[in-house]
């Protein structure tokens, strides 16, 4: 792909028809020799998170070029245009992430922080669980986080929520088929999912629930191995499991499950080394493992379009294992963990990078759950 110079940029001006678009034939016929563009059938078949700057792409089905600059997507038309930026799945918020319960010695709470995404800052207290609890699987719906599992002691099926509109407490909605912890979280457009974790050994179902009506969870599969201590990531079609832990030692398995349909797991890549205990982030394209036992700082990135193994990205700017995973429309947060620590990090999701201090929650704790609006 080639990038963009000015001679270009008037060549697309001349072209554009007054509806603003290029046609297709107009493109091939003028632009062929000059620019060189990768061409996809729609928009939203174009990778905008993995795409590097001066990428540009053609859409004939829509009369689109676009090009990345900085960090933005744009339509181009002679004077730059209008943002063209991919537009945010049921995986990523817009407006603050969330961090609930966890382990803040010498003991377990019930805490559910805030944090914002339009600017760096710390979080504030926001309500409580109906019980304290470490080591809950969190998702998220476009109205409200759900909190599910955990140990209090003893390990717990409660499947808690809490509303995204107005600060408050959580509320018991419903029950997993199985009481356990350290479960990996996913969530679809419609459901939210628990997925592995520990019942004094790693287990394996894959629980589902309605974000639609309060409801118990139903079992829907099973994840590849019996895993706890990993980290979930979501795309618009699939559940991901990356790391953790089986009934003997960590694993580098990265597996997914399907939404459309009830259904096992499948193996679909490697993380760098074998871990567990990580941060789950999700972006428009790929799935994040952030930290991991033990104490480690990488930040792993794996594709959503194809499996594939993942690569090293960044690092945090703490090492630690058993924080939360929060996901913004453009960065991927990491918030307490082991130690514990209060720190907020912040790592971009446009470019591979390390990540940056951002913020503090309201107090160091270990094995929350994250969710985000």
């Amino acid at each position: 792909m080639a990038i963009t110079n000015g001679r270009n940029l008037a060549e697309l001006a001349s072209l554009i028809n007054s509806d603003g678009k290029i046609s297709a034939e107009a493109f091939s016929a003028e632009l062929t020799a000059s620019i060189d563009p990768t061409i996809y059938d729609s928009a939203s078949d174009v990778p905008f998170e993995d795409a590097v700057k001066g990428t540009q792409v053609f859409v004939p089905s829509e009369g689109l070029l676009i090009k990345l600059t900085d960090s933005d997507w744009y339509s181009i038309d002679g004077s730059t245009g209008a943002a063209a930026a991919p537009t945010s799945t049921q995986a990523q918020g817009s407006v603050s992430g969330y961090t609930s319960g966890g382990y803040a010695p010498p003991t377990v709470v019930n805490t559910i922080d805030k944090f914002p995404f339009a600017a760096d800052g710390n979080a504030t207290d926001v309500g409580d669980l109906t019980q304290a609890r470490q080591g809950p699987a969190g998702q998220s719906s476009t109205t409200s986080g759900y909190t599910s599992g955990g140990h209090a002691p003893p390990q717990v099926n409660t499947i808690d929520k809490f509303s995204f509109a107005a600060d408050g407490n959580a509320t018991d909605v419903g029950d997993l088929t199985v009481s356990r912890w350290t479960a990996m979280g996913q969530s679809s457009e419609v459901s939210g999912y628990t997925s592995g974790g520990r019942v004094g050994i790693s287990v394996n179902p894959i629980d589902k629930f309605p974000f639609a009506s309060d409801a118990n969870a139903t079992d829907v599969g099973d994840t590849l191995v019996a895993v706890k201590e990993g980290s979930g990531s979501s795309s618009t079609s699939h559940g991901y499991i990356a790391g953790g832990e089986d009934t003997s030692a960590r694993i580098s398995t990265i597996q997914k499950f399907p939404f459309a349909a009830d259904a096992n797991a499948t193996d679909v890549g490697d993380l760098t080394t074998t871990r567990g205990s990580m941060a789950g982030q999700s972006s428009t394209a790929s799935g994040y493992a952030s930290g991991g036992f033990a104490s480690l700082n990488n930040i792993e990135k794996f594709p959503f379009a194809t499996d594939a193994n993942a690569t090293d990205v960044g690092d945090l700017t703490v090492a630690r294992r058993s924080a939360a995973g929060q996901s913004s429309t453009d960065n991927g947060y990491t918030s307490g963990g082991g130690g514990p620590i209060n720190t907020i990090d912040k790592f971009s999701f446009s470019a591979d990078g390390n990540a940056t201090d951002v913020g503090d929650l309201t107090q160091g704790r270990d094995i929350p759950a994250g969710q985000q609006v």
